[in-house]
């Protein structure tokens, strides 16, 4: 495989969980990314879910604690799920807080000097990453669907709006929904984008879906109402809600009594994520 680094292979439900590493274009660093390959893809090409994490993570987050690999290979679906940011790019400060940095991409472009040489994660995931994958898997290139929790459940939801028709599904776990509004994306967004605020609403999923003019997209999301960082109002998911309204966007909004912030409740969900994507994929 072109560039290709194979880190670890499992077989898990009939099929491979494997790990590579590659050197990025994009980003300028190496990358890593899991891809669950289902039984299905050995007699052909299939469609391509792609997983996207939220802050601090990596993924073997998704790898060894979301439980998608029963219900990939159950579709015949291959799920490819890649780090967060950038590693190991010698930039001053990158390894300073959690919330920005490395395990902190947000899934933007970076304008700023200090950063936009790496921090790449928007063009890195809905371009450099999918080239990838078509080439040296057998996936099927026009079917494929995005999801992902928190800092990736908005990196799900702004790919997905940004480029109408390259995804066939989306759907999130508590995701950061308006982050020019919650303390997460306005440090986030003045550290890669600069003051200007305008410039903000380009990776804003509340201002995305207020414009938004493609093919249909129905939009799902989960969200835990003990989820202690929806508490402190870094989620804002009825104003998504709300949004979505003002352009007749689909979206279901589910809330889930007791549930948190954690893997315990995306594994409690995910095979409901699974099915409503290969409703998509599969059609």
């Amino acid at each position: 495989m072109g560039g290709l680094t194979e880190v670890s292979s499992n077989k898990i439900f009939g099929g491979w969980q494997k790990v590579y590493s590659h050197e990025s274009e994009e980003v300028k660093c190496t990358m890593k990314f899991g891809i669950y390959l289902p039984p299905q893809a050995d007699g052909g090409k299939v469609p391509v879910l792609y997983w996207l994490s939220g802050l601090t993570c990596t993924e073997q987050n998704f790898v060894t604690k979301a439980g998608a690999q029963r219900y990939a290979s159950e579709h015949g679906i291959i799920v490819v799920a890649p780090d967060t940011s950038p590693r190991g790019c010698n930039i001053e400060g990158e390894d300073d807080s959690y919330d920005f940095g490395s395990g902190a991409g947000f899934y933007v472009d970076a304008t700023q000097d200090k950063w936009k040489k790496n921090y790449r994660m928007y063009s890195y995931i809905t371009k450099e990453l999918p080239a990838l994958i078509n080439s040296n898997f057998p996936a099927i290139p026009d079917k494929q669907s995005i999801f992902g929790h928190s800092m990736g459940g908005h990196g799900a939801l702004i790919c997905s709006l940004k480029n109408p028709g390259q995804y066939r599904s989306v759907s999130a776990f508590s995701p950061i929904c308006n982050p020019i509004e919650c303390p997460w994306g306005v440090k986030a967004f003045s550290g890669y984008l600069g003051a200007d605020k305008k410039t903000w609403k380009d990776y804003d999923a509340c201002h995305l879906v207020r414009k938004y003019n493609g093919p249909p997209l129905n939009i799902l999301v989960d969200q835990g109402s003990a989820d202690n960082v929806l508490a402190d109002k870094q989620l804002l998911p009825d104003n998504l809600v709300t949004a979505c309204s003002e352009n007749k966007v689909p979206v279901i909004c589910r809330k889930h009594e007791g549930y948190d912030h954690s893997y315990f409740f995306i594994v409690t969900f995910m095979e409901d994520h699974i099915k409503h994507h290969a409703n998509y994929l599969k059609a």
